[in-house]
C-alpha cells in the first residue's frame, strides 16, 4: 500500500484527532487538518492548515480546493467530529473517495436516518418526529417508555428520557433548543445491553473489531438525562450475535450506499435480537478507535480507516481481532459546583494505559447534561474486566477534584 508522500485532509484539530493525525503522520503521509478553532492542538503537527468551521461544508470545501490547487490532497476524513456533509462536500469538490452528499444526508438527520434503515428491513426501535409537547404526552400515553431527542444534534445534548416526573413541556424544550433545525423526534426506549460498535466496510464485505458494552451503571444519578459513562472490552456476546451486527451493518451500509469506510454504531441487544439505535459514518471519539479498540483487540483501526479514506484496498482479514485483553473506560463526574482543587499524583499503575483530567481550578463544573461534560476519562487494562474495573477504581481513587456548590458571580 504505497501511501508514503501522499496528502489526507482530517476534519478537526481537537484533542481527540491528535492520535488519528499521529497515526496518518506514522504512515508517511502529510496531513491537512481543519478546524474552526485557530489554536486546535492538531495544527501543531499538521502539514497544512484550513481555518474553517468543522460545520461549514462549503468554507471547508472550497478552501480544500484552493489547497488541492498547490498540494494535491488525496482523501478526507473526520476525526472525532460528527460532520458528515463537511466530509462529503470535500470529497465531492476534489472528486476523493469517500461517502457521498447523499449518504452524508441520512446519516446527519436522525429521522432521515431511522425511516431509510426501515425501510431497509434494519431494525431500529418505534420512532416518530415531535412537534409538540401535547403531541409528545399523547405520543407517551400510547407507547410508555420514550427518549426525545434532537434529530440532529450530538453527544447527548438534548436526549431526554421520559421518566416518571419528567415534565413533558421542559423535555420537548430541552431537545428542540439542542436542535440547529428546530427538530425533535422520540423513539422507544428498548431495555437491553447496549454496545458501541466500530466496523470496517469494504467491497468484499463488513468486520466489526470494536465492540463494546457500554456502560449505563450511572443512568439513575443523571436521570432523566441519558449519560453513557465509557464501556468494557470485549463486549460480552455470542457468536451468534456477533454474526448478527455484522450482517445488520452491513444491511446498514447499503441502505446510505457506503461501499467503503467505517461506521460507527449504538446498538442495543432486544429481545429479538440486535436493534441499531443509530450510526455515524466516521470514526468514534471518546478515545474508543484510536486507544480502546487496539488496545483490547490488536487492531489497527484508525491505520485502516484511513487507507480507506485515501482509496486503498485493504483485506479484513488484516484487521480481525488478534487479542481479547480486558480494558476498562470510565469518565470522572465531579458534583455541580466551583473547582478549588485538582491533584492527579503520579501513579505507579501498570494497567493505566491513559488518564486525562480536563477541569482546573476555577473552572465551573456543570451539572451533567451530555456527553461534553465529563470532567476526566481514564483507560485501564487486565487479564480480566473485574481486574480491569479494580484498576480504574484505584486510578479514580487517588484523583482528587474539590468543587465548592454555587455558581461564579
Amino acid at each position: 500500500m504505497p501511501v508514503k508522500g501522499k496528502t489526507i485532509l482530517i476534519i478537526s484539530g481537537g484533542v481527540e484527532a491528535v492520535p488519528i493525525i499521529e497515526r496518518a503522520k506514522a504512515l508517511g503521509l502529510k496531513v491537512a487538518v481543519s478546524d474552526g478553532n485557530a489554536d486546535a492542538p492538531g495544527f501543531r503537527m499538521a502539514d497544512f492548515k484550513i481555518i474553517a468551521s468543522t460545520y461549514d461544508e462549503k468554507k471547508t470545501a472550497e478552501l480544500a480546493f484552493e489547497l488541492n490547487e498547490a498540494e494535491r490532497i488525496d482523501g478526507v476524513m473526520a476525526a472525532a467530529a460528527d460532520v458528515p456533509l463537511t466530509v462529503a462536500a470535500v470529497a465531492e469538490r476534489l472528486k476523493l473517495p469517500g461517502i457521498s452528499v447523499n449518504s452524508a444526508r441520512i446519516v446527519a438527520d436522525k429521522l432521515l436516518m431511522k425511516g431509510t434503515f426501515s425501510s431497509s428491513g434494519v431494525p431500529v426501535p418505534w420512532f416518530s418526529q415531535v412537534r409538540s409537547a401535547e403531541h409528545l404526552e399523547k405520543l407517551l400515553r400510547e407507547k410508555k417508555t420514550l427518549v426525545i431527542k434532537p434529530v440532529d444534534s450530538r453527544g447527548a445534548r438534548g436526549v431526554v428520557r421520559l421518566v416518571e416526573g419528567v415534565d413533558i413541556a421542559w423535555a420537548f424544550d430541552e431537545a428542540m433548543k439542542n436542535s440547529p433545525s428546530s427538530r425533535v423526534m422520540a423513539e422507544e426506549w428498548i431495555n437491553g445491553r447496549q454496545i458501541s460498535t466500530e466496523s470496517i466496510i469494504t467491497p468484499d464485505g463488513v468486520i466489526t473489531p470494536g465492540l463494546s458494552d457500554r456502560n449505563y451503571e450511572q443512568l439513575e444519578r443523571f436521570a432523566p438525562f441519558v449519560i453513557e459513562d465509557g464501556g468494557d472490552l470485549p463486549a460480552i456476546l455470542t457468536e451468534d450475535e456477533r454474526v448478527e451486527i455484522d450482517r445488520i451493518i452491513g444491511k446498514v451500509a447499503r441502505a446510505i450506499g457506503m461501499k467503503s469506510g467505517t461506521i460507527k454504531g449504538d446498538i442495543v441487544i432486544g429481545e429479538s435480537g440486535p436493534i441499531v439505535i443509530e450510526v455515524a459514518a466516521r470514526l468514534s471519539g471518546g478515545y474508543f478507535c484510536s486507544h480502546t479498540i487496539p488496545l483490547s483487540t490488536g487492531t489497527d483501526f484508525v491505520g485502516a480507516a484511513i487507507l480507506l479514506a485515501l482509496g486503498e484496498e485493504i483485506g479484513l482479514n488484516d484487521f480481525r481481532p488478534s487479542a481479547a485483553k480486558a480494558v476498562c473506560q470510565r469518565f470522572l463526574f465531579p458534583e455541580p459546583g466551583i473547582v478549588r482543587k485538582v491533584s492527579v499524583p503520579e501513579m505507579q499503575e501498570e494497567s493505566l494505559a491513559m488518564l486525562k483530567v480536563y477541569v482546573k481550578v476555577g473552572d465551573e463544573v456543570k451539572r451533567i447534561t451530555s456527553h461534553p461534560c465529563r470532567a476526566g476519562m481514564a483507560v485501564t487494562t487486565g487479564d480480566t474486566r473485574e481486574g480491569a474495573r479494580a484498576a480504574i477504581k484505584r486510578v479514580f481513587d487517588r484523583v482528587t477534584v474539590v468543587v465548592e456548590p454555587g455558581i461564579p458571580v
